[in-house]
Parts: C-alpha cells; structure tokens; sequence
C-alpha cells in the first residue's frame, strides 16, 4: 500500500476488484463528486453525489481496468495522485484523482480526471 496516499489506493484496489460498490462504505453522507472521463475523442462527466457515483459505479466494466498509483501526497485531510490505467497490462489511460477526507478518512470530495492523450511513463 502506498504510505503516500493511503486512502486513494485503497480506493482504486477496490475499484479494481469484482465488487467495486464497496467504496461507498467510505464516503460521507455530504459526499460530493466529478469524474470527467475522456477516451480520447468523447468525454462524459459524472457529478453529483452518493447517487451520481452509483450511476457511475453501474456503468463501469468491473475488472476489466487496473489503476496504478505511479506518485501522491497527502497534505493534511487532502489526498492527490497521478496515475495510470491499464487493460490486460496496455497503458489506457492517465488520470489524476483528489480527495478530500475527514478526520476518520472517509471521502468528503473526490475530483478525478483521466484521458488518453497524455502518458506520464513513457
């Protein structure tokens, strides 16, 4: 686990897994969020809340995609990181994710971008 962002790539591991709602037992009731998800040619936004994340959550391939933490910082109750998806071990996609936490790190805010028109490991 990444000492780093801790709650981000326990986050991202869940997200990753056969069961990936589980990540709404880490948020709070005054949960906020945007996903601004690019394939390159198209884009679509996920905001909202509790429900908005469920929406996005229903959509998404599960398993299908790993997320890689490749660098983040905690500042205080904040959390950033940049990083990678892959599918079947291929470079996907870059993305970088922001979370803002409370005191017992639960997800307060979440912004996560993600495109493929930039590579951060090449």
């Amino acid at each position: 686990m990444s000492a780093d962002t801790p709650l981000l790539h326990a986050w991202f591991e869940i997200m990753d897994s056969n069961d990936p709602d589980r990540v709404l037992e880490h948020i709070t009731d005054d949960f906020q969020l945007s996903i601004q998800f690019s394939r390159g040619e198209s884009a679509a936004e996920f905001h909202g809340d509790r429900a908005a994340l469920e929406v996005y959550l229903s959509q998404r391939e599960k398993s299908a995609l790993t997320h890689h933490i490749l660098s983040g910082a905690r500042v205080g109750v904040t959390e950033l990181c940049l990083g990678e998806t892959r599918r079947d071990g291929e470079f996907e996609a870059s993305f970088n994710a922001s979370a803002q936490l409370t005191e017992d790190d639960k997800v307060r805010r979440l912004l996560i971008c993600r495109t493929p028109k930039v590579r951060f490991t090449d």
